[in-house]
Formats: C-alpha cells, sequence, structure tokens
C-alpha cells in the first residue's frame, strides 16, 4: 500500500511504514527505547512523538526522516500559526529543508510556559544542541539539571536520557540541532 503523507497522519504512517518493512512491535521499542504501549498510542494517534522519537523511528525504518517530520496539508489548513505541532507543548518548525538523510537536523522550537514533555525523557543516539533565543528552559541530562535563558547554550550527548521542561510564566523559543550519526 501506498502511503501519501500529505494526507495520511503521522501515526498511521508510522504503523504503515513498521508493517511493510515487518518491524515488530518489540522490534520497535528494543530499537527506539519506548515501550510498546508508547508505540501503540503514537500509531493511533493518541499521542504525539518528539522531535527526538521521530528520528529514532525513521531511523529504524529506514526512512527518511522528513517523510515523519514534515507537515501534512490537512494540519497546516487547519492551524493558524506558522508551527508544526507534533508534542502536546511544543511547537517546532524544521529549519534544515532539503536535508535527507543527513545526520544534522535544526528545529525552531517553542515550548509552552509552565510545561514539560510528558511520559519518558527523549534519548536517542548522536547528540544535541539547545540555543535559548526567548524565555528560559530547564534541561535535564541525566540527573544533571541545567537551567538556561535567552543567550545560554548546551552542547550534549543525546545518548543520555534527557528531558526539556519550561517553568516559566512565558514561552520560551529556542533552535535545537540534532545529530543523529
Amino acid at each position: 500500500m501506498v502511503v501519501n503523507k500529505k494526507t495520511t497522519p503521522i501515526g498511521k504512517r508510522i504503523k504503515r511504514a513498521r508493517l511493510d518493512r515487518k518491524v515488530t512491535l518489540d522490534t520497535m521499542a528494543n530499537e527506539t527505547g519506548l515501550s510498546k504501549d508508547i508505540i501503540k498510542q503514537i500509531e493511533s494517534g493518541t499521542k504525539r512523538p518528539s522531535v527526538g522519537t521521530l528520528l529514532q523511528m525513521s531511523k529504524v525504518l529506514q526512512l527518511d526522516s522528513d517523510f515523519l517530520l514534515k507537515d501534512t496539508e490537512e494540519a497546516r489548513e487547519k492551524r493558524s500559526d506558522a508551527y508544526t505541532k507534533r508534542t502536546d507543548k511544543y511547537a517546532y518548525t524544521p529549519l534544515t529543508p532539503g536535508a535527507q538523510n543527513k545526520h544534522l537536523k535544526a528545529f525552531r522550537i517553542v515550548v509552552e510556559a509552565g510545561t514539560r514533555h510528558e511520559g519518558v525523557g527523549f534519548q536517542h543516539e548522536g547528540e544535541e544542541f539547545v540555543h535559548v533565543l526567548e524565555g528560559q528552559v530547564k534541561v535535564q541530562v541525566g540527573d544533571h539539571i541545567n537551567v538556561l535563558a535567552a543567550g545560554d547554550s548546551l552542547h550534549f550527548n543525546s545518548g543520555i536520557k534527557h528531558d526539556l521542561r519550561n517553568t516559566a510564566d512565558t514561552d520560551a523559543v529556542l533552535i535545537v540541532v540534532v545529530y543523529v550519526p
């Protein structure tokens, strides 16, 4: 079956690709570090995956990450702002168009005031760089908490479990660069 990324929700595209490639839920869980329940929620559309999760899943499924990261036409028509919602509390825009099959991806991310990503922390092979343009965020890498304000940056091993939260009263705007080997 051919999947049309312009009309098919992201979860269905992931599931279709996983089934087409005969990747079991167990394999996907072992390769991404996500539980089978989380993968099922993503595939059913009840949970929105983070950028890091999408990059991990695209690698396991041997897909061009843009196939999962690009916005759908329906979502573009329904939203009034310029950002692509991928998680419940994050809005982000890819900054590296044409970076198909590249190891480096950059994003402009807006993290809503007083929020954090729900569920497990992020963890994916490679490196990550975060630069705060506006606001303040806390980035936890392992057990260490980094407090970053406008103008601050952090570069870390993204293979270590990490989490991002905005505990301030205003939205935070970040540039995040992810390198996945």
